[in-house]
């Protein structure tokens, strides 16, 4: 009973913050209360501003800062290997690499937001500024928890009377659920809409000349939309190369869904396909590489976060994480030298010291070894450096 009672008091602490834009009671995780010399001490109040206010104090040997500097992981950087030479190598993953190829997105979470409150509740449990959109814009952003952890991610589309996300598979329900859960008096209305529309993604070098060729007028910027028809055009991929995802809104999406893509005339991309060009291009996954384990700073996707909007759910630790500049693990892809891709959970050492977990890993035909994403301390995270998985040698990217 007193635990079922603690429960519905937090629940009921956590929705007046979301509904009032009030500060969210936290138990604050044990590694944000210590110093960097293991001291434990009180909360540090939060930061309203600059990225350069971190307390002389606490500011760990790297933190996540010196790790935004490092250059991100491109396969332009490297050479490509002869496609040719492997045999297993699908039409799709080569037409992702050198052309165009479709991904069908019909599984992925589609949750319509409706009503005069929609715009002001989504603001308040998201970490984008969802006030300030207007029909047409859309962004990336993550639902956090009381604590900062991640509960999902999501492209939020804004039009002229609804908002539209568009959820991995693995938290459509989870995050209608979490949304639905903060909604009592609010003028908002949820709505399910993934099994009454479809969804599918060009992406590659060509992506833009495919689509141009309908003669649509395509949009320029990440996650802005056009209207074409009774379909909607999104510039985002889900493998990290160009790309541009179709909402096709239709009571039988099996057969429009069928003729629309036998008329672009391009190869058709597996879902695997799609995580090999992403882990290449070292785009995390929520389900994968991203879940409910990490920070937002461990991930390295601060462009999911807007740092000067109001109070959120999941704020003030990230705020607190910001204002400190102190992260001990980041997420950083690696590329290792072995035909055969490690496990998950395969660690990374130093010289015997532990250095980080292997969060997932594939061969690459075009680069002719594995690429891996992993969480790696701070200490280990900078490009070039070299780590142990197993018996192969891995370099951070």
């Amino acid at each position: 009973m007193h635990n079922r009672a603690y429960a519905q008091q937090r629940h009921t602490q956590d929705l007046h913050a979301v509904r009032a834009y009030a500060h969210i009671p936290v138990e604050w995780p044990s590694m944000l209360e210590k110093d960097a010399a293991g001291k434990s001490g009180p909360a540090r109040p939060e930061s309203a501003g600059r990225e350069d206010d971190a307390h002389p104090d606490t500011k760990p040997h790297h933190s996540f800062r010196d790790i935004a500097k490092l250059d991100d992981f491109s396969l332009n950087r490297f050479p490509f290997a002869n496609m040719s030479d492997h045999l297993q190598v699908s039409a799709g993953y080569q037409a992702l690499h050198d052309g165009a190829a479709w991904l069908d997105l019909a599984n992925r979470g589609r949750i319509r937001v409706t009503g005069e409150d929609r715009a002001r509740l989504l603001h308040a449990m998201t970490t984008q500024n969802v006030q300030q959109m207007q029909p047409g814009d859309g962004c990336y952003l993550f639902f956090l928890n009381a604590q900062g952890r991640i509960l999902g991610d999501a492209n939020l589309f804004c039009f002229a009377d609804y908002f539209l996300l568009d959820t991995e598979p693995e938290t459509r329900q989870k995050l209608y659920e979490h949304i639905d859960r903060y909604i009592i008096a609010d003028d908002v209305t949820l709505e399910d809409v993934t099994e009454s529309t479809s969804a599918i993604s060009i992406e590659g070098p060509s992506a833009r000349e495919v689509l141009g060729s309908f003669g649509v007028t395509l949009p320029e910027r990440d996650r802005l939309t056009v209207a074409w028809g009774d379909r909607v055009i999104a510039k985002t991929s889900t493998s990290a190369v160009d790309g541009f995802m179709v909402l096709l809104p239709t009571a039988s999406p099996t057969t429009t869904t069928d003729a629309f893509t036998a008329s672009l005339g391009i190869p058709q991309a597996t879902a695997e396909d799609a995580r090999l060009v992403r882990l290449e291009n070292g785009r995390p996954r929520y389900g994968e590489e991203i879940t409910e384990r990490y920070l937002v700073h461990e991930t390295g996707q601060l462009h999911a976060v807007n740092f000067n909007k109001g109070c959120y759910l999941g704020q003030e630790i990230v705020e607190r994480v910001r204002s400190r500049a102190q992260i001990h693990r980041v997420l950083r892809s690696l590329l290792i030298e072995s035909p055969n891709a490690p496990a998950a959970g395969t660690h990374l050492v130093s010289q015997e010291a532990a250095a980080g977990e292997i969060v997932n890993a594939a061969f690459s035909p075009a680069l002719g070894k594995v690429v891996a994403m992993a969480y790696v301390k701070i200490p280990f995270a900078e490009p070039g450096t070299e780590l142990q998985a197993g018996d192969a040698v891995a370099r951070i990217t």
